[in-house]
């Protein structure tokens, strides 16, 4: 291969995110601090979000103890002058922000006669609006910055759907819509717009579901792998698409699933 620069990798900055600034929200558990761990391993400055400082001030001083750079960013990702604060404190404090992960939302399993109208709104509010809110506060502080990754959490049951959920999936659902438009509207800004679709992730939300044995056994038949995943897994989707080898990556929804959406 020709000796130019254009072929030449970094090897140690490739998966690099250090000395960047990254808000996850819904960070004080489950696949949100799965990926704010991976984040701060990665060299990020991680800001914790969950809405009580309570069970994020906890989280923020581990991160420290283990040698991560972390701080608390407390605050309900649902109210909008809470949003407007937290990311006016986030430029205040920091100058920047480089990487925003919209992952916290609520979980709410019911059929579709037993959801109020007033349930479906809150969940399209915790799922979509706030990414969408949170986006575009975000997106002038990267662009004045010039670097910007957007990360949006979708899920496999948008792709699949089912019974039962249809406020959820459709929530999700949107949320990849959300970000292919806004990959186009950001791209010229410099900023990267993507989503992580992960599949069934052993959580807390999630193993009341798991330790029923045809539940359990219905995930380990339907995913190529035979098995559900440990949040950890999430980790490098997040640093793959915040980093520099997922520079030129925007609109993609990334499944990390197993498999499970492309088998039959």
């Amino acid at each position: 291969m020709q000796d130019d620069k254009h072929y030449r990798v970094d090897r140690e900055r490739l998966f690099s995110v250090d000395g960047r600034v990254a808000l996850v929200t819904g960070s004080s558990g489950g696949l949100g601090l799965a990926m704010a761990a991976a984040l701060a391993s990665a060299g990020a400055h991680v800001l914790i979000n969950g809405r009580y400082g309570e069970t994020v001030n906890p989280l923020v001083a581990q991160f420290t103890k283990e040698g991560l750079s972390a701080s608390p960013m407390a605050f309900d990702v649902t109210d909008d002058k809470a949003r407007e604060a937290a990311i006016a404190r986030i430029e205040e404090q920091f100058g920047r922000i480089d990487i925003l992960v919209n992952n916290a939302a609520i979980r709410h399993r019911a059929p579709v006669e037993e959801m109020t109208v007033a349930d479906y709104t809150r969940m399209l509010e915790s799922h979509l609006i706030s990414a969408f809110a949170l986006s575009r506060l975000a997106a002038p502080i990267m662009r004045r910055n010039k670097f910007g990754r957007i990360i949006n959490l979708t899920s496999v049951s948008a792709i699949l759907g089912r019974a039962g959920d249809a406020a959820y999936i459709s929530a999700k659902g949107g949320i990849s819509a959300l970000t292919r438009a806004l990959a186009c509207e950001f791209g010229s800004w410099g900023i990267t717009v993507n989503a992580i679709c992960p599949g069934l992730f052993i959580t807390e939300v999630n193993k009341d579901l798991m330790s029923v044995e045809r539940h359990r056994r219905n995930v380990e038949e339907r995913t190529p792998l035979r098995r559900p995943a440990e949040p950890h897994e999430l980790g490098g989707a997040a640093i793959f698409l915040s980093s520099e080898a997922g520079s030129y990556v925007t609109g993609h929804v990334l499944a990390v699933d197993g498999g499970m959406s492309i088998a039959i």
